[in-house]
C-alpha cells in the first residue's frame, strides 16, 4: 500500500469513528404516545392482582452473550471477613408483603422482584405486575394488592393491557408525589418490550388520581427510574445485546398532566445504568445533570459514570457525558462460569437448587444524597469472596462523593462477608445524618435464604459494616434459581432517617411461591 493510500485510509477509519461517536452521542426525542388523568385508585375497578406471568426468562437476557470478564484471579484488597461492632440501629415495623397467601394473593411470577417505596404516610410495594399501599404507621393494608395494569384501567394501549413487570416505585420527596413505572408489550421476538409506561400521582395519597403516560420505545427491559429536580430518569437494557438506553422525562410537564417530551441517548457495549435517585430535601447544586452509574462488566475494574444533561426546550442540547471511569479496588464477579457466563453458585439449606446473584451489574438504587460541602453516591453489587471463609458471595458497596462539579471519586469501600453465609441481591441508602445502610439476601447450605442488613456510622472505621440483624428468617429452599432481579432500600421523607427495606422468602412448603417482607429500621445518631 502507498504512503497516499495509508494516509487516506487512516482518514477514514478516522471520520468513521467521529461519525459513530457523533450518532451515539447525538439525543433522540420520543413523544408520549397517550397521556391523561385517572380517576382516584381507590374508586376504580381493580384488575386481578394475580395476572398470569408472562416474564418466566426476563432474568436471563444477558445469558446468550458472553462478558467481557478478567483473565485472573484479583485478591480483594476492601474484604471485610469478620462481623463489625453493633450498629445500634432500632428496628420499627415488620410486616407481611405482597407473597402467597398474603392478603388474597395468588403467586404466579417467577419471582418478585421486590420494590417499593416509602412517602409521607404510605409504603407502597411492587412484585411481579402487583402493588399494594400500606400505612406507615402501622403497616395496615390501605389498598389490595392488584395488578399494576391497574393504574391504566381506561387508558388504552399497552400499558392497560399487558403490564409486563420489572416495575418500579420511587416518591417525589421534592413535590411529595409517587411515581410508578412498569413496562408493556412484550416484542414479537421475545427481546424486551414496546413501552414504558409511567403513572405520577397528583398528591401524596398513592390512592388517588394519577397522571398516565405512555412512552413508546424499542427492546427495553430492567426499567429503573431516577427522581431528580429537571425530570425523571429512565434507565433501561436491551435484552437482544449489551446496550444501554437512558431517557429523560419532562418531570415539570408530569407534575401538572401536561403533554411531556422524553429524550433519549443509546450507549454502546455496556448495560444497566442506574439513574442517580435523590434522598433528603436538599436539591443538586443547580443545573446539576443527573449521574448514571453502571457498567461493571468492563473488566475494568471501574465504575462507569454518566452525566446526562437535558435541555427540553432546545433538546439538541442535551447531552450525555461519558463514560468516566471511577477506578475500584479489584474485584471477581461472583457465579462465573467456564466461558464468561452467569450462572449460579450460592447453596441453600436442604437443596441443591442453588442461586443467582446477577453480579453483571450494579444493584438498585443509585442513591444520591447533597450535603452542605459534598454530594454521595451510594452504590452496591454482588462479588465472589475468596478467603479464610472460603468461596461464597459478597457485597461490594461504595460511598461516591464529589466536592465540586460533580467530579464523583471513592470516598470509602468495602466488601462485606462477615462469615462463609452467601449475601446478594444488596440495596443500599444513606440518611441524612450520613449513616449508610445495606439490605440483602443471605444463603447458606446450613441456611434457608433470608432477609438481613447491616450498615455503618460515619464514626466506623472506613470501609467497614457493623454487625448483622436478620429482618425475617427464611422457611424454606427455593425451587428456582432465580432470586428477582433487586430488591429496594428507601428513606422515610418525614425524618430523613428511617430506613424500610423489602425483599422475599419463602414460607414452610413453599419451594417456588415466594413471600416478601417489609421493615424499617433506624440508626440511633440520625435524628
Amino acid at each position: 500500500m502507498t504512503h497516499s493510500r495509508i494516509v487516506v485510509s487512516t482518514i477514514c477509519l478516522f471520520l468513521l469513528a467521529v461519525l459513530a461517536a457523533t450518532a451515539q452521542s447525538s439525543p433522540s426525542v420520543v413523544s408520549v404516545t397517550h397521556h391523561d388523568t385517572s380517576a382516584p385508585l381507590r374508586t376504580m375497578v381493580l384488575t386481578p392482582s394475580h395476572v398470569k406471568g408472562i416474564v418466566p426468562g426476563e432474568h436471563a437476557e444477558f445469558e446468550g452473550f458472553s462478558k467481557p470478564v478478567k483473565v485472573q484471579y484479583y485478591p480483594d484488597a476492601v474484604l471485610q471477613n469478620f462481623a463489625g461492632p453493633g450498629s445500634g440501629a432500632a428496628s420499627g415495623l415488620n410486616f407481611a408483603g405482597v407473597g402467597e397467601g398474603d392478603y388474597g394473593y395468588s403467586v404466579t411470577f417467577p419471582v418478585p422482584d421486590s420494590n417499593g417505596a416509602v412517602g409521607a404516610t404510605q409504603y407502597v410495594q411492587s412484585v411481579a405486575a402487583s402493588f399494594a399501599v400500606f400505612d406507615k404507621k402501622t403497616g395496615a393494608l390501605v389498598l389490595a394488592p392488584a395488578s399494576i395494569s391497574s393504574l391504566f384501567v381506561n387508558f388504552g394501549g399497552p400499558c392497560e393491557t399487558s403490564a409486563a413487570g420489572d416495575s418500579a416505585v420511587n416518591y417525589d420527596k421534592m413535590a411529595d408525589r409517587w411515581v410508578i413505572g412498569t413496562m408493556a408489550q412484550r416484542l414479537p421476538s421475545g427481546e424486551g418490550f414496546g413501552y414504558s409506561c409511567i403513572a405520577v400521582s397528583t398528591s401524596s395519597d398513592a390512592t388517588g388520581s394519577y397522571y398516565r403516560y405512555a412512552l413508546q420505545l424499542s427492546a427495553i427491559d430492567y426499567q429503573k427510574i431516577g427522581v431528580w429536580p429537571d425530570a425523571y430518569y429512565l434507565g433501561f437494557n436491551n435484552p437482544a445485546n449489551t446496550n444501554a438506553r437512558v431517557c429523560a422525562m419532562d418531570r415539570n410537564a408530569m407534575l401538572k398532566g401536561a403533554t411531556a417530551q422524553s429524550v433519549c441517548f443509546t450507549r454502546t457495549g455496556i448495560n444497566t445504568l442506574l439513574p442517580s435517585d435523590m434522598d433528603g430535601r436538599t436539591q443538586p447544586p443547580a443545573g446539576a445533570p443527573n449521574y448514571f452509574v453502571g457498567g461493571i462488566n468492563s473488566g475494568k475494574n471501574v465504575l462507569n459514570l454518566f452525566k446526562f444533561h437535558v435541555d427540553f426546550t432546545n433538546t439538541k442540547n442535551s447531552k450525555l457525558t461519558g463514560p468516566i471511569a471511577i477506578n475500584v479496588a479489584p474485584y471477581n464477579p461472583s457465579c462465573l462460569a467456564t466461558g464468561g457466563y452467569y450462572r449460579t453458585c450460592v447453596p441453600q439449606k436442604g437443596s441443591t437448587t442453588q442461586l443467582e446473584t446477577l453480579s453483571d451489574r450494579l444493584m438498585y438504587r443509585n442513591a444520591y444524597r447533597n450535603f452542605s460541602d459534598h454530594e454521595t453516591l451510594v452504590v452496591n453489587h454482588a462479588v465472589d469472596v475468596a478467603g479464610a471463609n472460603g468461596h461464597s458471595v459478597g457485597i461490594r458497596w461504595y460511598e461516591l462523593r464529589a466536592l465540586e462539579n460533580g467530579n464523583f471519586t471513592v470516598f470509602q469501600q468495602g466488601t462485606y462477608a462477615p462469615d462463609s453465609s452467601s449475601r446478594f441481591m444488596g440495596s443500599t441508602a444513606m440518611d441524612g445524618a450520613g449513616d449508610i445502610a445495606l439490605g440483602y439476601g443471605i444463603s447458606s447450605s446450613k441456611m434457608f435464604p433470608s432477609i438481613g442488613f447491616s450498615g455503618r456510622v460515619p464514626t466506623d472505621p472506613a470501609g467497614t459494616m457493623g454487625g448483622e440483624k436478620v429482618i425475617f428468617a427464611g422457611q424454606s429452599a427455593s425451587g428456582n434459581t432465580l432470586w428477582g432481579d433487586y430488591t429496594s432500600l428507601s428513606v422515610d421523607p418525614a425524618d430523613d432517617c428511617t430506613f424500610w427495606y423489602t425483599s422475599q422468602y419463602y414460607k414452610t412448603g413453599q419451594s417456588l411461591n415466594w413471600s416478601t417482607r417489609v421493615a424499617s429500621f433506624k440508626f440511633p445518631g440520625c435524628k
